[in-house]
């Protein structure tokens, strides 16, 4: 009886392994808002790292989180790194364009809790007196985040982040 349970359980294991093996090698996470501000005061609260304090849901995870800035104050080449417990983990993040008031492109390197590379966007599209704004992040979908990807949305839970986030970057923009 206990023979049938193991082989049991390690057939649903190597089921689920091989699963994960199959699903898509990258992912992509996107979320828009609509501001009722220029494209240029938006710009400004994301291309200036130092601004994502009044924004970022990402910021609020750990307090006790430390933070550097180097590279350029803002815009291309800007760099923001973190350390923190818990789910802050730790990483890196750099900016590689940023067009004026029409895109940010950041290359975004997680140390913790595991390591991943990944690209995060900003779009500004003007709309009249408005304008849309996307965040979107992609990358390579390593093998563990296939495997939590089985049973986490993953497009769910990095979404609700990025749609908590462009709220707050509403209220901070239509100030």
């Amino acid at each position: 009886m206990i023979r049938k349970f193991v082989i049991t359980l390690l057939v649903l294991i190597a089921t689920v392994l091989a699963y994960a093996v199959s699903r898509p090698d990258t992912f992509r996470v996107e979320r828009s808002v609509t501001v009722k501000a220029a494209p240029d005061k938006i710009f400004a609260l994301i291309q200036d790292f130092h601004n994502w304090g009044a924004w970022s849901p990402y910021e609020k995870l750990d307090p006790a989180m430390k933070r550097t800035f180097s590279g350029a104050t803002s815009g291309k080449g800007a760099v923001y790194a973190w350390d923190g417990a818990g789910q802050a983990g730790a990483g890196r993040m750099e900016i590689l364009n940023a067009p004026a008031a029409s895109q940010v492109v950041i290359q975004l390197d997680f140390s913790k809790p595991f390591e991943s590379r990944n690209t995060a966007e900003f779009s500004l599209k003007p709309q009249g007196d408005q304008t849309q704004v996307t965040w979107a992040m992609h990358g390579p979908a390593l093998f563990v985040t296939k495997l939590i990807g089985i049973f986490v949305s993953m497009d769910q839970m990095i979404g609700k982040d990025f749609e908590t986030g462009l709220l707050n970057l509403k209220r901070e923009a239509e100030k």
